[in-house]
C-alpha cells in the first residue's frame, strides 16, 4: 500500500543543495529506493510503498551534514550514503561527510566523496609512494594536487613537481606549434588547473620560475634525484616499463611521490606494454607502497560522466 511522508527542511539553501542541479539529486535518489521524491519549496514529500519511503527517507536523513549547511551533494555522495546505509557503516559516512580536506581560493570546500578516496587520502599521508587505478573523474589527479599544494604552502617539501608522458593521442608534437614548453602545455593543462583553484594564477608563473613548482613532461626527470619534492606522476598508463622504472628510481629522501592513471586508456602503440600495468604487477608485495583502486562508483563530476564510464565498463566486459 502506498503513502506519503513530509521531510521539513530549514532553509531555501538546504533544499537547493539537496536537489541538486536539475534536481538531479531526487532523480537519483528515487532510482536507488524505489520512491518518488518532489520537493515544493522547503518540504520534500516522499511517496511510495512503507519500505521505499523509509529508505529513501533513511538516505535523506544521513546527507543532513551535507544539506543542512547548504553543500553541494554530488551524486557519489548518494551512492556512498546508501552504500554505508546498507553496509552499516553510518558512522565512517559521519566522519566522510565532515571531514575537510582543504579549500579552494573562493572557499569552497574540498573533502573525500566516496570511502575509497577517504583511503587514498589516508594513502598519500602515510606513504612515500602511492599509486592510484581508476577512470576519468574520480579524483585521482585532483586529490593528489590538492593534498601537494597544501603540503608545499605548509612548508613540508620544498618543490612541487609534476609531470605526465606527453604521449601524442591522434597528434604529432612536432606539428604543434611554438617551442617546446608550448607545444607540451596542453598535455599539462589539466593540471595548471588543479592548481590554480588554490593558488593565484598571477603567482604561479614566479614560483615556476624559482623552481618551487615545476610541471613537466616525463622526459625532463632522467638522471635527477628528486629529494625533498612531492611528485606527481599524471596519466602515468601512457609510460612506457622503461619510463617508468627511471621516474620511480628518481625518488630521493623526504620526498614523495604519487602515480596515477587509467589503465583502459593508454595511448601507447598496440606493441608498447603499459609501464603502470607492469610497476602494479611487479611492485604489489613491495613493502611501503600503497596501491589505490577507483570504479565508476567513484566519479565526482557530472551525473552523466559516471553513467559513460559505466556503459564502456559494460562493454568491455
Amino acid at each position: 500500500m502506498a503513502g506519503a511522508l513530509t521531510i521539513q527542511l530549514p532553509s531555501i539553501d538546504s533544499a537547493i543543495a539537496l536537489a541538486g542541479y536539475a534536481e538531479e539529486n531526487l532523480r537519483t535518489i528515487s532510482k536507488l529506493t524505489g520512491a518518488n521524491l518532489v520537493l515544493r519549496g522547503q518540504e520534500l514529500l516522499i511517496s511510495g510503498t512503507p519500505k521505499q519511503m523509509e529508505i529513501a527517507s533513511n538516505l535523506v536523513r544521513s546527507l543532513e551534514n551535507l544539506w543542512n549547511v547548504g553543500s553541494i551533494i554530488s551524486g557519489a555522495d548518494i551512492l556512498t550514503a546508501r552504500q554505508a546505509l546498507d553496509t552499516h557503516r553510518e558512522g565512517e559516512l559521519q566522519d566522510l561527510q565532515k571531514g575537510v580536506l582543504a579549500k579552494t581560493r573562493r572557499g569552497e570546500v574540498i573533502r573525500a566523496k566516496t570511502f575509497r578516496q577517504k583511503k587514498y587520502i589516508e594513502a598519500i599521508s602515510k606513504r612515500d609512494l602511492t599509486f592510484c587505478i581508476g577512470p576519468a573523474g574520480t579524483g585521482k589527479t585532483f586529490l593528489a594536487v590538492v593534498i601537494a599544494v597544501k603540503a608545499l604552502l605548509d612548508n613540508q617539501f620544498e618543490k612541487l613537481i609534476l609531470t605526465r608522458p606527453a604521449v601524442e593521442a591522434g597528434e604529432r608534437l612536432g606539428f604543434l606549434p611554438g617551442d617546446l614548453q608550448q607545444k607540451i602545455n596542453p598535455y599539462l593543462r589539466p593540471l595548471y588547473d588543479a592548481m590554480h583553484q588554490f593558488i593565484d594564477q598571477e603567482k604561479l608563473p614566479p614560483l615556476i620560475e624559482k623552481g618551487v613548482i615545476e610541471v613537466a613532461p616525463l622526459a625532463y626527470m632522467r638522471g635527477r634525484t628528486l629529494n625533498n619534492a612531492f611528485v606527481i606522476v599524471d596519466e602515468a598508463q601512457n609510460t612506457t616499463a622503461s619510463q617508468m622504472k627511471m621516474v620511480l628510481t628518481r625518488l630521493g629522501f623526504h620526498s614523495r611521490m604519487v602515480v596515477t592513471g587509467d589503465i583502459t586508456q593508454t595511448d601507447l602503440q598496440p606493441h608498447q606494454q603499459s609501464g603502470l600495468n607492469m610497476a602494479v604487477k611487479i611492485l604489489k608485495n613491495v613493502e611501503g607502497i600503497a596501491f589505490c583502486e577507483f570504479s565508476q562508483k567513484d566519479v565526482v563530476r557530472h551525473p552523466l560522466v559516471q553513467r559513460i564510464v559505466t556503459a564502456y565498463e559494460q562493454h568491455e566486459v
